[in-house]
């Protein structure tokens, strides 16, 4: 039987072990990433577009902006496993002494201990999130995001929070034996990054939830 969703579990890690801070911490930043996203793409279209007409020039990089901020915002799906990756064994860490005592680790959290991974991870879900885009023009753009994005967040968090103690590999076994709660936790984790606001604090909230499935599925009885 599967484990119950650590819905509420997640919410009550906010404020029991003392996530606040962290959570400001990412959401800043997440708005600096999309503010980084547009500046950049917004830098290069002033110096590679040339446009004699000067109120045309200015009006092409403001519309060029607001498109690629708008665009970064909604690329944050395929970018919190970068930015989570700062926080990760501190709030792992943090939740299992309030909520696990027994389970916490001897060695203390370690800052970004993954982050070549991280890197590695972002790319690839990038480059996949922009192959689908032209799917948008045949209406089923949504639908393939959230399917896509379900599957690689939930895969990665759920890694990320088990391996914390069993190992990649042995966190890898661990999820394709309980793909449904890995997947069921990597659908939450997308669906709140389609919400605004509340999207910034995803890296965060995403490994909290990983963290009581993990133990959910850890803490089950072997069968007889």
């Amino acid at each position: 039987m599967m484990p119950a969703l650590p819905f509420y579990k997640t919410v009550q890690s906010v404020k029991q072990a003392n996530l606040f801070v962290l959570m400001m911490a990412c959401a800043v930043l997440g708005i600096l990433f999309v503010a980084a996203v547009a500046s950049v793409i917004t830098w290069m279209s002033v110096h590679l577009i040339d446009i004699q007409t000067e109120w045309l020039d200015t009006a092409v990089t403001w519309i060029i902006g607001c498109i690629t901020g708008i665009g970064g915002w909604f690329m944050l799906p395929a970018c919190i496993v970068l930015i989570s990756g700062v926080f990760q064994e501190t709030v792992i860490h943090r939740v299992e002494t309030v909520f696990y005592p027994d389970k916490v680790r001897e060695d203390g959290p370690r800052l970004w201990p993954d982050v070549i991974h991280d890197i590695k991870f972002t790319i690839l879900s990038i480059s996949l999130n922009l192959l689908i885009l032209p799917l948008y023009l045949i209406s089923i753009g949504f639908v393939m995001s959230v399917l896509l994005n379900t599957y690689l967040l939930g895969r990665e968090f759920f890694e990320s929070a088990a391996g914390y103690h069993l190992g990649k590999p042995g966190a890898g076994q661990l999820g394709k034996r309980n793909r449904a709660v890995v997947y069921i936790g990597g659908l939450a984790i997308t669906l709140i990054t389609l919400i605004p606001l509340i999207n910034l604090f995803v890296p965060i909230l995403a490994t909290v939830w990983m963290v009581h499935a993990f133990h959910g599925i850890n803490n089950k009885p072997s069968p007889a």
